[in-house]
């Protein structure tokens, strides 16, 4: 359990928010969300004590432990993966030190014996003995092998150390967890491991994540962080989101009269309650919208960017035609063999793999960007293309102010590109700032505002919610859901690909699975997790 009393964070004149009061208790999970500079990680930092408030308090109850997870992954990079892990427990961790030590010693006494005695039931209490067989299951859930389990942290890659870090952070299954984008740098199979894991924790959490279908998988609560208030509301995610849209159309709608709202809101609240058995929560304590009202349900002053994408015409029969493709690395390292497929209209495709470098390649193959080991591919003659590369650095490598660098890209006068970047919420000062000193988020607003210059018949997107935040994304999954041309498409955003796709394919470098099916209905179809199984093998994927 988390109380905070009275809290209050300012910086200089800034005032993020104050006179929080509310209760975290156990067994349940708050989703903290809110717009970009809101405050959600720094209430994370408040709560933890890394950050003094400027006012106010926050207590946990008597002897309960809190565990963070470290954004600071080169911390342990001396320590073994495993101590690392066993490091989240700072109590069980300090008696085995002290423990150890003891036995170390040349002039062992009699006293020393008692005290060993002692710090061996509290190491036994504390799960010490089972403590390395524990750590090594959640390392390995969480996708890191045993083989890594010896090794220095400083071997590791950046994605394997944010795995550990995360497995840090669970270890011991504290009282209290506080987690800060616990599911960046992790593969769709790895947050649904985390998912399940979250969906069985019987303790306290809060959480900070862009990926709405984790929010709306493990969370009971969402803590909203607006109007310079933080607000608590039951339910996850999706039911803030659509109940402040449909809040925000009923105060729109100034002829409404009062009994039809509050009757159109109780019809939302039990229309959503059918739903909420589909989330991961599985405990008779987390039970969301139980203590709902409606008078909880406001419009957010969230602005959500206009993200349209149209097309100048309708795509013909022939889309695309792959055959035979065929990726490697530099080191000869093959990405996929053997690619056939064609692309038929009103398709969206999601391309899955367990090596997101295969994605990449792909799309930069079939944009005439890179050449392939092997085989062709053929665009049909009405097709017109606009892509989103993962990597957009070479496109800002300019001095060249927003406006000047939008121009570049089609034609039209000074409104009509202002336009197209105030649709992405680029203010009227903004157009004139020099696109080498934008903010990862920035970049990619300007990368979808150059995109929807071109409209295009089919879409090609590489990782298209990175460095987004809630509300671009929100946007952008809801105009690809109505768009009318192709997509070709790259995510680790659940519900992205669960809303946009309707064909998966998996490219692994033994051969490739094709399905037409959701994404939902794929990853729980067993002939697929058999096929999986059997074209990984021997990949070390």
């Amino acid at each position: 359990m988390i109380s905070v009393q009275n809290l209050a964070i300012q910086f200089g004149k800034r005032v993020l928010y104050q006179d929080v009061n509310m209760k975290f208790t156990g067994g349940n999970i708050y989703g903290i969300i809110g717009a970009n500079g809101a405050g959600k990680s720094t209430l994370l930092r408040a709560i933890s004590g890394e950050l003094e408030p400027t006012k106010g308090s926050v207590e946990m109850g008597p002897g309960e432990r809190l565990s963070v997870l470290s954004q600071d992954h080169n911390k342990f990079d001396a320590e073994t993966v495993l101590d690392t892990v066993l490091q989240g427990h700072t109590v069980l961790w300090d008696v085995a030190r002290q423990r150890d030590a003891l036995y170390a010693k040349e002039d062992f006494t009699d006293e020393d014996g008692l005290l060993v005695a002692e710090l061996e039931e509290k190491f036994a209490n504390l799960g010490g003995y089972t403590a390395e067989n524990d750590a090594a299951a959640l390392l390995s859930g969480l996708g890191i092998k045993e083989p890594l389990h010896q090794k220095r942290m400083g071997e590791l890659s950046g994605k394997e150390k944010v795995r550990v870090m995360l497995a840090q952070a669970l270890f011991g299954e504290p009282d209290n967890l506080l987690l800060d984008e616990p599911t960046n740098d992790l593969d769709l199979e790895t947050v649904e491991w985390l998912e399940d894991y979250l969906g069985n924790f019987e303790h306290t959490v809060l959480v900070v994540s862009h990926d709405r279908h984790f929010l709306d998988q493990v969370c009971t609560h969402t803590v909203d962080i607006d109007f310079g208030k933080v607000t608590l509301f039951s339910g996850n995610y999706s039911f803030w989101y659509e109940s402040s849209q449909l809040a925000l159309r009923q105060a729109q709608n100034q002829k409404q009269k009062a009994e039809e709202k509050k009757k159109e809101l109780e019809e939302f609240i039990r229309r959503f309650s059918a739903n909420v058995a589909k989330s991961r929560q599985t405990t008779s304590r987390k039970k969301m919208l139980e203590k709902l009202n409606v008078d909880e349900i406001k419009p957010s002053t969230r602005k959500y960017p206009g993200i349209i994408f149209q097309m100048d015409r309708d795509p013909g029969n022939q889309i695309l035609e792959v055959k035979g493709l065929r990726a490697e690395t530099e080191d000869g390292t093959v990405l996929f063999n053997d690619l056939n497929f064609t692309v038929e209209k009103d398709e969206k495709i999601v391309f899955l793999s367990r090596d997101p470098r295969a994605m990449t390649a792909l799309f930069e193959i079939i944009n005439g960007h890179a050449k392939p080991a092997d085989g062709s591919y053929k665009w049909g003659v009405t097709i017109t293309t606009a892509y989103l590369p993962l990597d957009n650095t070479d496109f800002f490598n300019t001095d060249m102010n927003m406006l000047d660098w939008l121009s570049q890209y089609g034609e039209g006068n000074e409104v009509y590109f202002k336009s197209f970047l105030g649709r992405m919420l680029f203010k009227e000062e903004d157009v004139l700032k020099k696109v080498n000193v934008l903010s990862g988020g920035e970049k990619m607003r300007c990368m979808i505002a150059r995109m929807q210059l071109r409209n295009a018949n089919c879409l090609i997107l590489d990782t298209p919610t990175n460095h987004l935040d809630m509300e671009s994304i929100q946007a952008f999954n809801n105009n690809l859901k109505l768009y009318r041309g192709n997509i070709l498409f790259a995510s680790h955003d659940h519900e992205f690909i669960n809303t946009v796709a309707n064909r998966i394919i998996e490219l692994t470098p033994n051969g490739t699975i094709d399905k037409l099916m959701n994404y939902e209905d794929y990853i729980r179809d067993e002939r697929v997790k058999e096929l999986k199984e059997k074209l990984y093998a021997g990949t070390g994927l």
